[in-house]
């Protein structure tokens, strides 16, 4: 799949917002990736998450493990794609977390998914997790990397659309000090556990 037609289904869907928004690590952009509006739709879903199953599928994948909220449905695509499990974590107290009984066992081979990298917080620290675990993380896997590569994880990465898209530490965004838009925090990180 081509980073043309990805961007196209975020445009058919409204999913590629412009604006001033907070991104979860705290800095400023014009532009925000919401892939829940494209996840909404089952096929969009199978489509591009399956594209990320099929890039490591000759790996033998026993779970796939994704951090909530944004990667749960990526991670269950995923999984389908490569009939594997599908698990998440959860921050709490400030840290990723396995609940819900969920559990990561010695020596398998996890991959560890999500919608949208930026500076890769979330990620890292769910690869973390696993490998606490004694997993294997045979690599990493998202939709859009807004670092346009720039970010690692000490294991292979892959994904469907990498792009620097401009951000700005708030102390000097220009578009706090334009003021025609109030900034807008549309992502997931503020939800209470």
């Amino acid at each position: 799949m081509h980073s043309e037609e990805v961007l196209d289904i975020f445009r058919k869907t409204g999913a590629l917002l412009e604006g001033h928004f907070i991104l979860t690590s705290g800095a400023h952009s014009p532009n925000y990736f919401q892939c829940a509006k494209v996840l909404q739709y089952p096929n969009y879903a199978q489509i591009l998450c399956g594209e990320i199953g099929l890039h490591f599928a000759a790996h033998k994948i026993h779970a796939v493990v994704a951090p909530a909220v944004g990667g749960i449905i990526v991670g269950h695509e995923v999984a389908r794609t490569l009939n594997a499990r599908c698990i998440f974590a959860e921050r709490e107290n400030g840290l990723m977390q396995l609940r819900r009984g969920f559990e990561i066992h010695r020596d398998e081979n996890v991959l560890v998914v999500e919608d949208v990298v930026t500076t890769g917080g979330s990620v890292k620290e769910v690869v973390q997790l696993c490998r606490d675990r004694d997993a294997n993380v045979i690599g990493v896997g998202y939709i859009v990397d807004r670092s346009n590569g720039t970010v690692g994880f000490g294991v292979p990465k892959f994904s469907l659309l990498s792009m620097d898209v401009k951000k700005y530490d708030p102390s000097d965004c220009p578009l706090c000090r334009e003021g025609r838009l109030p900034a807008v925090k549309p992502g997931s990180r503020s939800l209470k556990s």
